[in-house]
């Protein structure tokens, strides 16, 4: 057992913290250690290390499997007129910190339950992703698995495209051969619902299945289930997370695949990333100043987003069921990289507390109804295809 005296003093608790989250974070070992300790100080609890008391790991684990634990999470905490880290974020990792130096928490078991953020510089909860339930939907065992190469992520603060797309270029290749011949064997027109957490790579994906298809001479169009959200602003007032009928204009949503699917043209709201607005009103008209997206008819119809086929109105229109996966470290690593340092869409704070807020719920909520009725499910992190036993057949 560690001697508490080391929680006294700021420089010692930052060495000893330094080593022991190196097995809990290979990226700290690319971190000097002033580096770590410049971090450490903007999170240093009021009245030091000492003060932090240490809950049971069966209390932390019966607090975050309760979606009471995250609605608790607040988006816009403020200190004056800045935006915080949320008090319940900070007083997890507090905890975790402090159990890692005295090890009073194993490495194992954090690592099993929580993952490190080095540039947030704080823990997040792992979300879960998989159930008996989804595992025997899918046959019980990949159609596919190639090595992991996002494993190399873990030792980097930013992933960037070009090397994100590299780690899953054989496990994508793999997909997008699967559901070129799964085209060729359902017909078309067709809509292939791709759906998946922010920052999972879908929009690359569909970018690169577009020109497989355009090879084999067949047309392609893609409609971002984003771009029908409805403004920031209303569903943070109305507690509206950002899926389900209630975040979207819906009724434009059904009508614009219809269309789509019966060869005509359609025009799509437009959500601004920046502002946080749609083109259109609530009442689903075009405002003064929107400007819609045009979107023409194909063979092959894309609808992205986070659940395009988890509304049961849209799911029978769905004819390939796709969830395009990536786990929750890498996907926070190329959103500070997409969402902060190029599209500038959000404040730094605001973004670890919805981050950290959303994530697993939405594991639960959105993507095991998804996953329990898909007909392929890509994880890329893992490097593994699977797909379910009647679409094995076909292929």
């Amino acid at each position: 057992m560690i001697d508490r005296a080391v929680l006294e003093d700021k420089t010692r608790f930052s060495q000893a913290l330094h080593k022991a989250m190196l097995p809990v974070a290979p990226v700290v070992a690319h971190m000097e250690a002033y580096e770590f300790r410049y971090c450490l100080n903007n999170i240093t609890p009021e009245g030091g290390w000492s003060k932090i008391t240490l809950d049971t790991v069966e209390a932390i684990e019966k607090r975050i499997s309760s979606a009471e634990f995250f609605e608790g999470i607040q988006l816009k905490p403020k200190n004056g007129s800045a935006i915080v880290l949320d008090k319940t974020i900070e007083a997890l990792t507090y905890m975790l910190f402090v159990g890692l130096v005295l090890q009073e928490y194993s490495v194992e078991w954090v690592r099993r339950w929580f993952y490190f953020d080095a540039r947030s510089f704080n823990f997040y909860v792992h979300s879960n992703y998989m159930t008996p339930a989804i595992l025997a939907h899918l046959g019980g065992q990949p159609f596919k698995a190639f090595e992991p190469r996002q494993k190399a992520f873990e030792s980097v603060h930013e992933v960037g495209y070009q090397d994100f797309q590299e780690a899953n270029r054989e496990v994508d290749q793999a997909f997008i051969d699967a559901v070129l011949k799964l085209v060729k064997i359902k017909g078309t027109p067709i809509l292939l619902g791709l759906a998946g957490p922010t920052a999972a790579g879908k929009t690359e994906i569909v970018e690169r299945l577009c020109a497989a298809f355009a090879e084999q001479h067949m047309h392609t169009t893609s409609m971002e289930l984003d771009n029908f959200l409805l403004d920031r602003e209303y569903r943070e007032e109305h507690n509206i997370g950002s899926f389900g009928r209630r975040a979207l204009h819906f009724e434009l949503l059904q009508q614009c695949i219809a269309d789509l699917l019966h060869g005509k043209a359609v025009q799509t709201p437009r959500y601004d990333f920046i502002g946080a607005t749609s083109s259109h009103d609530l009442q689903g008209n075009l405002k003064p100043d929107g400007k819609p997206v045009e979107i023409q008819s194909a063979d092959i119809i894309f609808i992205e987003g986070n659940a395009p086929f988890l509304m049961p109105e849209i799911a029978p229109l769905v004819g390939i069921k796709v969830v395009y996966l990536t786990d929750d470290p890498v996907r926070l690593k190329r959103k500070w990289r997409r969402d902060i340092d190029y599209r500038k869409k959000y404040d730094p704070w605001y973004l670890r507390n919805r981050f950290f807020k959303e994530q697993p719920v939405m594991a639960v909520i959105n993507y095991h109804p998804q996953l329990e009725t898909c007909d392929i499910f890509i994880n890329t992190t893992t490097a593994e295809l699977w797909v379910t036993p009647e679409i094995k057949q076909f292929l």
